[in-house]
């Protein structure tokens, strides 16, 4: 008696508990097209050809992408320390992911070591976008 009780348990199990666990699973085969997403997405700027200035400018409209900062690490001991140009090349390459067309109130960190560089030199600015 208490095998068949226990076979009959069990069989029961085998098909509940699946059956159960396939209740939250779903399928969905809609298709969603992103007609806008070309023109959401920004265009890319190239890298040389961002502006980059510890000051502001005055003399063009513009519109804030918002504030970056890079850092530029020196990798072993070997290696020169990371300079302000090498800074500038990065903030380039960020403003230009964004679609910037220059970065302005650039200003620069100190060199420094820490546990994972043997040195590093930070920098941060305002990517802009001319509105002209």
């Amino acid at each position: 008696m208490k095998s068949t009780r226990s076979s009959i348990a069990s069989r029961l199990a085998l098909i509940l508990i699946p059956a159960a666990l396939s209740g939250c699973s779903t399928w969905s085969a809609s298709d969603v097209s992103n007609v806008k997403a070309a023109d959401v997405a920004p265009v890319k700027t190239a890298p040389n050809q961002v502006l980059v200035t510890e000051a502001d400018i005055t003399d063009r409209p513009y519109t804030v992408l918002g504030d970056i900062s890079v850092t530029v690490n020196k990798t072993t001991i070997f290696n020169a320390d990371p300079t302000r140009e090498m800074v500038n090349a990065k903030l380039r390459e960020e403003a230009a992911n964004l679609g910037a067309d220059a970065v302005i109130f650039v200003r620069y960190g100190t060199v420094g070591i820490s546990m994972m560089s043997w040195g590093s030199l930070d920098g941060k600015g305002r990517a802009i976008k001319f509105t002209r």
